[in-house]
């Protein structure tokens, strides 16, 4: 990667993950293209914030209640004031610095407009996911002015992804999929428990749903979709 003036922030929205925030921060405090690291705390009500504050070089904001994935993504990049963000779920396992730079790469470099990372060879369901519907990856890189720019995200809560994927389609963005090999992140019912891991995944899927059918192409999506689907089981 040639060298750059442009300001890369990495923005980690994190709700309640005192016991795996600071494996992710420790990671990305040793990439080579971050200028910054933005905690932004959504509202926990375990220790996320001191662990994310105990790490040096990372900022920590704190919404005040919490307000969702979308909230935290618009403050964080708020205030980063970078010209590039990359967000980062804050309970990543498998993180490395490579596959941070890999991601960042893309779009310093002007090749693409955003990418987004895909679990590859991780857990069997969490690859699945993401290969069935890429867009719902946290993990992405794109330049501030296109998040602050897009319709509903600030009040989207399981829907950030499917607000980054509707306005990448609408402005006809360059999007760059990459593999993030031995990747993955705990499942809802690991995290929430069986019940409300359960109603989690539930609206997340939902929001999927509705994303896939307001496309003009939804109908050869659903069958490709269904074809994985067949193919994997």
């Amino acid at each position: 990667m040639k060298e750059t003036d442009l300001r890369i922030v990495a923005v980690v929205p994190a709700y309640n993950e005192e016991e795996r925030i600071g494996a992710v921060l420790k990671v990305l405090r040793q990439s080579t293209l971050l200028n910054d690291i933005v905690v932004v705390n959504d509202g926990s009500t375990d220790d996320t914030y001191n662990v994310a504050l105990s790490e040096s070089g990372v900022t920590v904001i704190t919404l005040p209640r919490n307000m969702g994935k979308g909230a935290a993504l618009v403050a964080g990049v708020r205030y980063a004031e970078a010209d590039i963000v990359a967000f980062f779920d804050a309970d990543l396992i498998g993180l490395t610095p490579h596959l941070v730079d890999a991601l960042i790469e893309p779009v310093a470099d002007g090749r693409a407009d955003m990418t987004i990372g895909i679990f590859k060879g991780g857990r069997r369901r969490t690859d699945w996911a993401q290969t069935l519907a890429p867009f719902i990856s946290g993990q992405r890189v794109i330049r501030s002015e296109h998040v602050l720019s897009i319709p509903g995200l600030e009040q989207a809560r399981f829907g950030a992804e499917i607000a980054f994927a509707r306005y990448a389609k609408a402005k006809g963005l360059k999007t760059e999929l990459i593999p993030l090999p031995g990747m993955t992140h705990p499942m809802k019912e690991e995290k929430l428990g069986n019940f409300h891991g359960a109603i989690s995944r539930a609206k997340m899927y939902w929001e999927i749903v509705k994303f896939l059918i307001s496309s003009s192409k939804s109908a050869s999506r659903i069958r490709r979709v269904l074809g994985r689907v067949e193919d994997r089981w």
